[in-house]
């Protein structure tokens, strides 16, 4: 990885220097010089001192405006292709996302909430026919991309949720940075869950999305995204959401309005069932301790 980081290093450092056209430093010596020129010299050496310290002074400035991981964006640490989801070094890398997402401070919190919250994860038990064609379940399930299903806690009222899932280093638009429509997907799942869970028959389809983006997303760490039901009208459903990072940060806003079909009710049956095992089904009390062990998460997602 050292070797990685200082081959990034150099290759910056040989772009920079390409980028900045070098001129060859030239001293000119003559026998005779014109009268004043000690005084020329002074005041070229003020100059200079002068320019150094505008020169030191900009580069705080850009410093503080554009911080070291501009640097990061503009030219991201090289990574090897993911692995095979079936291969041994695959599912070793899924395991370690499971260990590293069931340690997360985040969900350690929320998991000592059990008066408050409720504990599930979407896709464990969803139909494999129906899971191999689904975007985020299925073609982008593995390592790289998401090595495991989604960590969701909902408030029993099932007025808010906390989905916690990790975003692999495959699902860039730039590189090293997550694509703003994938955002925009994991918004569109998670603002629907929550409007989902409010209706009886357990159907609802996107009828507007809204999405702001505050920051770039950096690939290959978890982020945490936060719903809240904003209003319930008849059929009408508005939730409102943000994608934040372990430390907070702000990434992305969102505000959807959901609606009800009105062949809601002729589906209720058939599909009720299915949708609540791709969205994480509401269990009928608290869980205790981890639900689901890694191992078997990584393997069998």
């Amino acid at each position: 990885m050292n070797s990685l980081y200082k081959a990034s290093i150099r290759c910056v450092r040989s772009r920079l220097s390409l980028s900045t056209p070098k001129t060859p430093y030239k001293r000119s010596f003559s026998g005779a010089q014109p009268t004043g020129s000690g005084t020329q010299s002074s005041s070229q050496r003020i100059g200079l001192l002068a320019l150094g310290g505008l020169a030191v002074g900009t580069s705080y400035t850009l410093g503080s405006i554009y911080p070291p991981t501009l640097a990061e964006l503009a030219f991201p640490r090289p990574a090897p292709s993911a692995p095979h989801r079936e291969s041994l070094e695959g599912i070793e890398l899924m395991q370690h996302v499971e260990e590293d997402l069931q340690n997360l401070s985040i969900v350690q919190s929320l998991r000592s909430k059990k008066q408050d919250y409720y504990e599930t994860r979407p896709y464990l038990t969803y139909p494999e026919e129906k899971r191999i064609h689904s975007f985020t379940a299925g073609t982008l399930r593995g390592p790289g991309m998401f090595a495991v299903p989604p960590l969701v806690f909902g408030r029993w009222d099932d007025s808010e949720s906390v989905v916690i899932i990790h975003a692999g280093r495959s699902l860039c638009g730039h590189d090293g940075i997550v694509h703003g429509g994938l955002l925009a997907t994991l918004l569109d799942e998670a603002l629907a869950r929550t409007a989902i869970m409010t209706l009886p028959s357990k159907i609802a389809v996107t009828a507007n999305l809204n999405v702001n983006y505050k920051a770039p997303t950096k690939a290959d760490q978890f982020i945490i995204i936060r719903t809240w039901l904003e209003e319930v009208n008849g059929r009408k459903i508005r939730v409102r959401g943000h994608i934040e990072d372990v430390n907070g940060q702000l990434l992305v806003e969102a505000s959807s309005l959901f609606v009800e079909p009105k062949y809601a009710a002729m589906l209720q049956t058939a599909a009720g069932e299915t949708i609540g095992n791709a969205i994480g089904a509401k269990p009928l009390k608290p869980t205790q301790g981890h639900p689901l062990p890694g191992i078997d998460v990584a393997i069998t997602s």
